[in-house]
């Protein structure tokens, strides 16, 4: 009887051993596979949701997250569509735990500088939120290069016309804190 109880006791210890052991590989797998994953990748598990994103500007945007590229993402408000820059970002709010990588090897390479090249092709009418301090200037992406923009500055609400353009600004990617549009394209 004595040795049935001592077998039945190393079993028990070794089965909880084992379930110890297998568990603590779980959770080692996990922190490897969580170091790996990307933020652009968390918020395109997001895709769909209502999130906030605050700026290290203090300016926060919030709305339903519609896209999340290489180097920015895209807020849907209920009559804008906001722009931000990855790099322009305090914190965010509302993002969930899922992550989803990007299939397109096109796509992974589409950076800030293609969305804004694509304002600029529409003459869409923009507010630009400056990454420090918020200034807003109004008006029409005219120029995009490396790592700056050209913005035709107009008054609120005006479309770009040679007349109407009352300076330009020229804004370095890094200074950006996010660009706010119309979805029909005016301001």
């Amino acid at each position: 009887m004595r040795w049935n109880a001592l077998f039945e006791d190393l079993e028990a210890q070794m089965a909880e051993a084992e379930v110890l052991n297998r568990e603590s590989e779980v959770a080692e797998r996990s922190r490897v596979e969580l170091a790996s994953v990307e933020l652009a990748e968390r918020l395109r598990g997001s895709l769909g949701r209502r999130i906030s994103v605050h700026l290290a500007s203090g300016t926060v945007f919030a709305g339903m997250l519609s896209h999340a590229g290489a180097e920015s993402l895209v807020i849907d408000e209920p009559a804008h569509q906001v722009l931000i820059p990855y790099a322009a970002v305090g914190h965010y709010v509302g993002i969930g735990r899922f992550a989803v990588g990007e299939s397109s090897p096109v796509r992974r390479k589409l950076g800030l500088a293609s969305a804004l090249r694509i304002l600029a092709r529409d003459r869409a009418g923009l507010t630009v939120v400056m990454a420090a301090g918020g200034v807003r200037l109004t008006g029409v992406i005219d120029r995009v290069g490396r790592d700056f923009f050209d913005l035709a500055m107009t008054h609120e609400g005006e479309a770009r016309r040679a007349s109407g353009v009352t300076d330009v600004a020229t804004v370095p990617f890094r200074a950006l804190g996010a660009l706010r549009s119309m979805r029909g394209g005016e301001i």
